[in-house]
């Protein structure tokens, strides 16, 4: 398949934004692949926040990371994403060049426990606030589960208000798979 899959696009989105020596958050660490591979990204000179409210996820990512010599380049938050302005040092302000979201649930875990709208999109009002311009916010939209739908239901409505001279939004989608395959959306800000 000469088309990129869902989650290679979002890491070759996330590599034109993040170099070394930059700053890269992830809105929720899961078991920390994306973690880890923003970490690569912005080198031992680079810095990486994550969140997630699940101790679980804290844990896994903080696992993978010792692995890979990298938890030094790496602050891990045991709290939402929506408190990313209470959490990032302002001395970082203006300096974040990527985010990720993966949304839903973390798999494997209870699936009860899944992101919710209201949440997410305080998230990406406060990246969008402090990131630099040209930093790149993607969300991967997982909506095969009645949560899901409804997340990208408003993250959609929400996207589509942003002005067009403060972001470009980008959405990536197979549109003839079935079972709800989950999708992107980038933003960058202008």
């Amino acid at each position: 398949m000469k088309l990129e899959r869902i989650l290679p696009f979002a890491k070759q989105l996330l590599t034109k934004a993040v170099k070394p020596g930059d700053i890269a958050v992830d809105a929720t660490l899961g078991n920390g692949h994306d973690t880890q591979f923003l970490a690569e990204l912005v080198g031992e000179t680079g810095k990486v926040y994550g969140f997630d409210v699940q101790e679980n996820a804290i844990a896994a990512s903080r696992d993978r990371l010792s692995q890979q010599a990298m938890l030094d380049r790496v602050t891990l938050f045991h709290t939402g994403h929506e408190n990313i302005k209470q959490k990032i040092p302002a001395a970082d302000y203006g300096r974040i060049k990527g985010a990720i979201f993966n949304l839903g649930y973390l798999p494997g875990s209870d699936k009860t426990v899944v992101t919710k709208p209201v949440t997410t999109i305080a998230a990406v009002k406060q990246l969008l606030d402090i990131m630099e311009p040209e930093g790149i916010i993607i969300l991967v939209i997982y909506h095969g589960h009645s949560e899901g739908a409804l997340e990208r239901d408003a993250l959609l409505e929400y996207c589509q208000k942003l002005d067009q001279k403060s972001a470009h939004v980008l959405m990536y989608q197979f549109i003839n798979q079935q079972n709800n395959p989950p999708f992107i959306v980038a933003i960058e800000k202008r």
